[in-house]
């Protein structure tokens, strides 16, 4: 069995983070999304994996090399446009050959990983095998119906008017019958070839696809609100531990987990909390379900509920909560300080707020 993660899209969600910077590469807990994907697929037992790139091909293939870091063999897979998920299953059919696979969405976080659910297709072998949870705005991802025995009826991606509230997770698994179903579909009126269109040719043509409706935890870490969910979700299960240096006038509380090389002076940390290697805090808070990623400064601040991309700078804030802070953004104080501050700040910015 191999392992198809696809790694292209522009992140028009996530911008303007993503003007400068893969989407799937944006860290969860100081650990770029994509990572716990591949962690999830070699854990599943799978060593043969596929990554789709598009137009950052280059971070990601530094990134992730060769994939033997994660005990994978990666080959990378361009796809020069973002042309659809069926589409990307299209270009990798030299690659995929006549093995099954998982298909895994590169942005997407399932905590728990996808062990049980591979080792059961494996078992069982269905055409497809499809995960479905319920949303509240169903109309932004591909959605299912099922009849009342449990079995798929219908397949839509992004509906105007939802059938159901079941919204396809972005782990699929497939045997080589999806391959006749990729080649018999049109494009959308997108202009892309869905993957819900693929399985929707499996039904019609009688194949097996079954569902599996999931109630844990899984996040398409698209847009920001979802990014700060999934880290809040990791760093929940973080073990406390402090590899850096911490000064006696500090207060580390919780699972905190402090880096090599990193320096806590005269703050207090209040976990769960993560600090990358070679960031330094001085004066400063770190509240709950925050990470700071490497070479970072924060000093005479305080932070909570937020994610600080590697070589930021924070100085003299009273507080910012519920933030996506972008690589080598500096962020300092004016005159008049508000009881807090929300951000989206892309690479390079600086920004002053009233103090």
């Amino acid at each position: 069995m191999k392992a198809l993660v696809l790694s292209g899209g522009s992140g028009t969600r996530l911008r303007p983070i993503t003007h400068s910077f893969a989407k799937q590469l944006v860290p969860i807990a100081n650990k770029p999304v994509l990572c716990y994907a591949l962690e999830a697929i070699a854990d599943a037992g799978i060593s043969d994996v596929g990554i789709v790139v598009g137009d950052t091909a280059a971070e990601i293939m530094k990134a992730i090399g060769d994939g033997s870091t994660f005990g994978l063999r990666v080959t990378y897979i361009r796809q020069p446009h973002p042309l659809g998920l069926a589409h990307a299953v299209y270009i990798a059919r030299e690659f995929l050959g006549q093995d099954d696979f998982v298909m895994y969405l590169g942005d997407n976080f399932v905590l728990g990983g996808i062990k049980e659910l591979v080792a059961e297709f494996r078992r069982d072998r269905p055409a497809a095998r499809i995960l479905l949870t319920e949303v509240e705005n169903p109309s932004l991802f591909g959605v299912a119906e099922l009849d009342n025995a449990g079995n798929v009826v219908r397949l839509e991606e992004k509906p105007k008017v939802p059938s159901s509230p079941l919204a396809l997770v972005g782990v699929y698994l497939f045997t080589p019958a999806v391959h006749e179903a990729v080649a018999a579909i049109k494009p959308s009126a997108r202009g892309e070839l869905e993957i819900t269109d693929a399985i929707q040719w499996l039904i019609d043509e009688g194949h097996s696809v079954r569902p599996l409706i999931i109630t844990g935890y899984w996040k398409d870490t698209g847009n920001v609100t979802d990014m700060l969910e999934a880290n809040r979700a990791v760093l929940e299960s973080a073990e406390r531990r402090i590899d850096g240096k911490v000064d006696d006038a500090s207060e580390v509380i919780g699972r905190v987990h402090i880096d090599e090389d990193a320096r806590v002076r005269n703050s207090r940390i209040v976990g769960p909390v993560s600090i990358g290697p070679g960031t330094t805090i001085t004066g400063s808070y770190l509240g709950p379900f925050t990470s700071v990623a490497r070479d970072c400064r924060i000093e005479n601040s305080e932070i909570e509920y937020s994610i600080v991309l590697p070589e930021a700078s924070i100085t003299g804030v009273g507080r910012i909560e519920a933030s996506l802070i972008g690589r080598q953004v500096e962020v300092t104080s004016s005159a008049h300080t508000p009881s807090a501050h929300r951000f989206l700040l892309g690479d390079h910015s600086k920004v002053q707020i009233p103090s």
